[in-house]
């Protein structure tokens, strides 16, 4: 079928009851491009708030019904052709009319799904679609709401290739040669017989010579075939994050030597094998996944899902260290899902978060028992010629999975996946403690009244503040007995914040594979030390590699006062952030980030970060997804001689600070010492310095310096040259330096955006965990220094981005568009 972008032209609005409009002014519609979010430009609302939709989950801002239309012409010479539109996502419970009449609807919110739309068309005339999106505490997160990922036009004649209709498996790799099979479903929706010729192309764009293979293929009238091709691809090119080498299968369709259809996709040739002594392996060769749990919303730009976007994200998490994405907890976009092709990033791609056991007031539980085998079946269709993608993850702290019948509900979700894919495997992101929970709260309750006279505890609370109670829950009987069904049913055992399991299950369970699907980021040391010693467990997701909307608090730094000595789960009115990512929503790398490269073992230097001077004598009680409320400057105006607590990471043996040319002293470092080291000393404009020593000999040296002079605006674009189509961004950093170059981390001011010529400012943001500014506004205060300017091209030619800050010269960023 021919594809063409049906993003441009859309309008929407908050929905209107259509009496209310009788009788009152008319509420307008606003033009926009898709995709778009129609929750992140709204104000934020308090949580006592009627208006609000999840309070700290969904980051405080207001639920909703939102509406969308879009007026397009359909020529008479398409009458007779199949046409559908086809949505990459719509968050959600979307339903669509096709000139007033319904035509479709999917109530998850992270499907790709299609809607038949030619038998309400009107050819020769304007038509008008439209789309209803609802969104009201649905969710645990941020979600965004409206048609936040790409949408299609697709056009096809009566005998037609359908939509991800071509299939690319590879079924073996021996001595250079492999053998790739190449399935394609068919339609034939006429009234006769037909026999046509199917061609089916591989290339890749070094290889000398293509893979053809042609057969003839004979479609009975109203009937669906599908038409198996075993090719050999000769000198083939393995796809893996060192080599993530991408071929093309071209697919054409003729009939008496004159064209019928023709479609295409991208895959990769690799084999994955499973095994609890040689862990996982790719092409044949043992890999451990580094692996970061992200969230699907993009910071600045809320839920709004753009290709450059997905792909920055991709790039610098690999960048930071991470080989594997595991998606939480919805299947991951398509463009996503491309830039980990491109890069050579394996995917956990995940389905649920949510089946017959509510989460939230109104969330997919009450939809789950009708549409879960067709979700199922869209995340597989979206998927199956990535080959990054290596396992489905069916589900994400499911409450069920320590029943019995929850159990069953596995096995059925599981085997439903391998009916539509059996080259990769199934997990389940269980989580033990909640796997048990019935009892667990009772016990917890009991003691809580025993403990506080009555007052009890929330168990998110308990939660928070005591990850250790979580694994120590997770090793319990009670946990090996209720969920050893649920875990039977997986290839690979999926385990949230439950590493005590680790060791004792090789004993237990002996074909049991492990994967730590989710983990806390501040023990990330004691995590891959396992990881590394035990074959059977095959990876460690951080939660959460990227920062996010909602779960607002979640890792931000807390102290204990007089009223408070233990963390809390959710932050207060105006928090926005969960601020638990190694990397910031604006793409910074926070210290963490670089003790985890350390920890991983792909840094030799040290790195130093420093605590706050204002938190210094605190007793730090952040949640396990805290980490310290540390930066990497020595820039703080005001606190001279002050004490400050300097962070060392080193894989090294020890590592020595110099103030000012000046030692400090020499600490231990190393895996022993959970590769840190912390110094004391009173802060002195100038440089600090850190030296790793290894068996008495320097290994590495790394250093900050204070920033002098005057405070100057610099501003640099992610890449001078963009493309007018395809979803294509630019991102401009916006930092406050001195003349040097060094951030001025303490000289905070708003910063004003203008754009000129063929583009437009969409997204204004910083790393700021609770501002009350807008992302869609041109005025933005930085945050440590930092603020991040989004630009959306809007045709071929010139973009000048004009940036301007009080007390600083203006600067100015030119972008070519394509």
């Amino acid at each position: 079928m021919i594809r063409t972008s049906f993003n441009d032209n859309w309008a929407t609005r908050r929905k209107v009851n259509p009496f209310a409009e009788l009788s009152g002014p008319v509420a307008p519609f606003t033009p926009v491009t898709l995709p778009h979010d129609a929750r992140i430009g709204q104000d934020r609302v308090p949580p006592d708030s009627e208006t609000t939709m999840e309070g700290g989950a969904g980051a405080y801002f207001p639920g909703g019904v939102h509406e969308y239309r879009k007026s397009f012409f359909v020529p008479d010479d398409l009458r007779g052709n199949r046409i559908l539109i086809a949505f990459e996502g719509v968050y959600r419970d979307a339903t669509v009319h096709i000139n007033g009449d319904y035509a479709g609807q999917r109530p998850y919110g992270y499907s790709h799904f299609t809607v038949d739309i030619d038998p309400y068309l009107r050819y020769g005339r304007h038509n008008e679609i439209r789309v209803e999106a609802r969104a009201h505490q649905d969710s645990r997160w941020y979600t965004g709401t409206g048609i936040y990922r790409d949408t299609w036009m697709l056009v096809g004649g009566l005998v037609r290739i359908a939509p991800d209709g071509i299939r690319v498996t590879t079924l073996d790799v021996d001595a250079g040669q492999a053998v790739v099979e190449v399935t394609t479903r068919l339609h034939n929706d006429s009234i006769a017989i037909r026999t046509l010729d199917l061609t089916a192309v591989l290339t890749h764009p070094d290889a000398e010579t293509d893979t053809v293979g042609t057969t003839k293929v004979t479609l009975l009238p109203g009937q669906e075939t599908t038409v198996r091709q075993r090719l050999y691809v000769r000198d083939a090119r393995l796809w893996g994050p060192d080599t993530p080498h991408l071929y093309t299968a071209q697919i054409s369709l003729a009939e008496g030597g004159g064209f019928v259809d023709s479609d295409r996709t991208t895959f990769g040739i690799r084999i994955l094998q499973l095994d609890p002594e040689n862990g996982l392996r790719l092409n044949g060769q043992t890999i451990k996944l580094r692996g970061a749990c992200v969230h699907h919303d993009n910071g600045p730009l809320g839920a709004a899902t753009y290709a450059r976007a997905e792909e920055r994200r991709v790039e610098l998490l690999k960048q930071a260290g991470f080989n594997a994405i595991r998606i939480s907890h919805q299947p991951m976009s398509r463009a996503m899902l491309d830039a980990c092709d491109q890069h050579g990033v394996l995917v956990v791609d995940e389905a649920f978060d949510i089946w017959t056991s509510a989460k939230s007031g109104f969330d997919y539980s009450l939809n789950f028992p009708e549409w879960w085998e067709r979700d199922l079946e869209s995340m597989v269709a979206k998927d199956y010629n990535h080959p990054s993608v290596i396992m489905y993850s069916i589900g994400n702290e499911i409450p069920e999975a320590g029943s019995a019948v929850g159990a069953a509900w596995g096995r059925r979700l599981a085997e439903k996946i391998r009916s539509l894919d059996s080259s990769r495997y199934v997990t389940n992101g269980i989580n033990n403690m909640l796997a048990v929970m019935s009892e667990f709260a009772a016990q917890r309750k009991k003691q809580a009244q025993e403990n506080t006279d009555g007052d009890g505890a929330s168990i998110n609370t308990l939660m928070a503040d005591a990850g250790d109670m979580m694994n120590a829950v997770s090793a319990s009987d009670l946990v090996t007995q209720r969920t050893a069904e649920s875990y039977s049913v997986l290839d690979i055992a999926g385990m949230n914040y439950s590493d005590s399991r680790y060791a004792m299950d090789r004993e237990l369970f002996p074909d049991r594979i492990i994967l730590g699907t989710e983990t806390f980021p501040s023990r990330i040391d004691r995590y891959w030390a396992q990881v590394r010693q035990h074959n059977h467990v095959i990876g460690d997701f951080t939660w959460t590699g990227w920062d996010y909307l909602g779960e607002v608090g979640i890792g931000r730094p807390q102290y204990a006062d007089d009223h408070n000595s233990r963390p809390s789960h959710t932050a207060p009115y105006p928090y926005l952030l969960a601020g638990c990512g190694d990397i910031d929503i604006t793409g910074h790398r926070r210290p963490i980030s670089y003790y985890r490269e350390i920890v991983f073992g792909l840094r030799s230097e040290p790195y130093i970060a420093v605590q706050r001077p204002e938190t210094y004598g605190k007793t730090f009680i952040g949640t396990p997804w805290s980490w310290s409320d540390s930066i990497a400057s020595w820039t703080w105006t005001g606190a001279e001689d002050a004490p400050v607590t300097v962070e060392v990471y080193s894989d090294a043996d020890e590592v020595e600070l110099l103030v000012n040319g000046r030692s400090a002293g020499r600490r231990p470092a190393g895996a022993e010492h959970r590769f840190r080291a912390a110094f004391t000393v009173p802060y002195q404009p100038g440089r600090v310095q850190a030296i790793a020593y290894r068996d008495g000999r320097e290994t590495g040296r790394w250093a900050l310096a204070t920033a002098t002079g005057a405070v100057q605006l610099t501003a640099a674009t992610d890449r001078r040259t963009v493309r007018a189509t395809g979803g294509d961004l630019s991102y401009v950093s916006l930092t406050l330096t001195d003349p040097a170059g060094t951030c001025w981390t303490g000289a905070d001011r708003t910063v004003h955006i203008d754009v000129s010529g063929a583009g437009e400012l969409i997204a204004l943001g910083s790393a700021d965990p609770q501002s009350l500014q807008r992302f869609d506004a041109a005025e933005r205060l930085t945050y440590d220094g930092r603020a991040l300017a989004i630009i959306r091209p809007t045709g071929s030619g010139t973009i000048r981005v004009r940036a301007t800050a009080e007390g600083c010269e203006p600067v100015e960023s030119v972008i070519a568009v394509e």
